[in-house]
C-alpha cells in the first residue's frame, strides 16, 4: 500500500498532462484546418475576382472574344 501512496501523485500527474498535451495538439488541428478551409475561400474569391466578367448589354451579353 506504501508504493501506491508514492506512486499515485505522479501517475496523476500523467494522466493530467496527457489530457493537456491531447487538447493542444486537437486544437492546433482544428485551427489548421479552419486556416486551410479560410485560404481556400480567399483563393476562390481572389479567382473569381480576377476573372474578366462579360459586358452586359440591357438583358443580352456581349462576348468580349
Amino acid at each position: 500500500m506504501e508504493y501506491v501512496a508514492v506512486l499515485l501523485p505522479s501517475a496523476c500527474l500523467a494522466v493530467l498532462f496527457y489530457f493537456v498535451i491531447k487538447a493542444i495538439f486537437n486544437a492546433d488541428r482544428s485551427e489548421r484546418d479552419a486556416m486551410a478551409r479560410a485560404e481556400e475561400l480567399q483563393d476562390a474569391e481572389d479567382a473569381r475576382k480576377a476573372r474578366p466578367e462579360p459586358e452586359k448589354n440591357g438583358n443580352h451579353e456581349i462576348d468580349p472574344s
